[in-house]
């Protein structure tokens, strides 16, 4: 994949542009078996579960290029990642208004670098435990409350937990901390009532690091602790037989959550969030949906003093369903052809006849303009 974030920033001669290179193959193993029984009458299952993973990847690399030529090498390795996990759950039907949920589950990560650089290379491993839980309570007249609480993590680059030098600029770094945990929670009502089937929650999420886009390097890095809370609203409405109308509405608080002069917003985090539409899906004959995507205005840097703009794009679908399984569709995406940003970065980059410097500015990938697809599809 080749990119240019910064255009003529590091280079004002041959320009930015660069190459990342990822060749892997992928092998992976998902087990699971569940038994059914009883505790003391009352119906419960528990569920054995492995899974693993091994990404081989020969070649990952970052180049300098220019009009797609090789003319730099920043970094190539070669990378081994294995990670395996057993789980367990647990479902119990407690009485006819009460049931829990309880899961615990144990990810283990090995990491291998082979680094161009020999000082970033090395071996490191890392485990985690995370244990979850959901309580339900009901359903009273078609409403139901529940819960859940419990631990996750996300892992980071594999060549971030062994570096000890940057490749581009030759000084010391801090390496990344493999697995970094999360912590979330959840509370909501769901209530299903003739043709209407809502659901209410409120949540929080916390977790020890977030990933950050770096616009000059084009990728993510390790950053500060942050913890998000937000609510969300959805409904699923059966107007007749064939059509239904869902509407799904969600605002998100986020921020950093340890004290930095810089601010504490985390760039790029959406705040509000709409998607709502209609569909007709007759078992033969013509069908179709209309689709609305609204995301709403979010912080682009972390003080919170340049902002994106919302955006709202409209999709629709229609078809037509023959005997035996054979369906036509003609998709259109963005239908009222929105000049709007698919997502916006605000960093610095400079273009011929610039400051040396460069400008900081937002920058912006557009979204797609109006476009058709025809599809064909046979169900068996």
């Amino acid at each position: 994949m080749w990119s240019n974030f910064t255009y003529f920033l590091d280079d004002p001669i041959r320009g930015d542009q660069f190459e990342q290179e990822d060749d892997r193959r992928l092998y992976g193993l998902n087990f699971s078996h569940t038994l059914d029984g009883q505790m003391r009458n009352r119906p419960m299952s528990n569920t054995f579960g492995f899974q693993a993973r091994h990404d081989d990847i020969g070649a990952i690399g970052l180049y300098n290029t220019q009009n797609r030529v090789r003319f730099n090498t920043v970094r190539a390795d070669s990378v081994k990642e294995t990670s395996y996990a057993p789980y367990f759950e647990n479902r119990m039907q407690w009485g006819s208004k009460f049931r829990t949920v309880a899961g615990l589950r144990y990810d283990n990560y090995k990491f291998d670098v082979n680094a161009g650089l020999p000082a970033n290379g090395g071996k490191v491993s890392d485990s985690i435990l995370s244990p979850k839980i959901s309580l339900a309570f009901g359903p009273f007249k078609g409403t139901e409350f529940y819960a859940n609480a419990g631990q996750g993590f996300h892992s980071n680059d594999a060549r971030g937990t062994t570096i000890s030098i940057d490749p581009k600029t030759l000084v010391a770094a801090d390496r990344v901390t493999p697995l970094v945990r999360a912590n979330f929670a959840e509370i909501g009502v769901r209530r299903s009532r003739r043709k209407l089937e809502s659901t209410l929650s409120l949540w929080g999420l916390k977790s020890k690091s977030e990933l950050l886009f770096v616009g000059d390097a084009g990728t993510t890095e390790a950053s500060r602790p942050s913890q998000r809370t937000g609510i969300e609203f959805s409904n699923y409405y059966t107007l007749s037989k064939n059509v239904v109308i869902d509407a799904d509405f969600a605002y998100a608080r986020a921020r950093f959550s340890d004290s930095d002069p810089a601010g504490s917003r985390i760039p790029g985090a959406i705040e509000g969030i709409v998607a709502m539409g209609i569909s007709y899906e007759p078992p033969q004959g013509l069908g179709g949906a209309l689709r609305l995507r609204y995301f709403g205005p979010r912080p682009l840097i972390e003080d919170n003093s340049v902002r994106s703009s919302s955006s709202a794009l409209v999709n629709g679908r229609i078809g037509y369903r023959l005997k035996g399984g054979l369906q036509i569709g003609l998709e259109m995406f963005n239908i009222f052809n929105a000049r709007v940003a698919d997502i916006d970065y605000f960093y610095t980059s400079r273009l011929p006849g610039e400051a040396a410097g460069g400008v900081d500015d937002i920058h912006t990938h557009p979204a797609e303009s109006r476009s058709v697809r025809l599809s064909i599809a046979r169900r068996f």
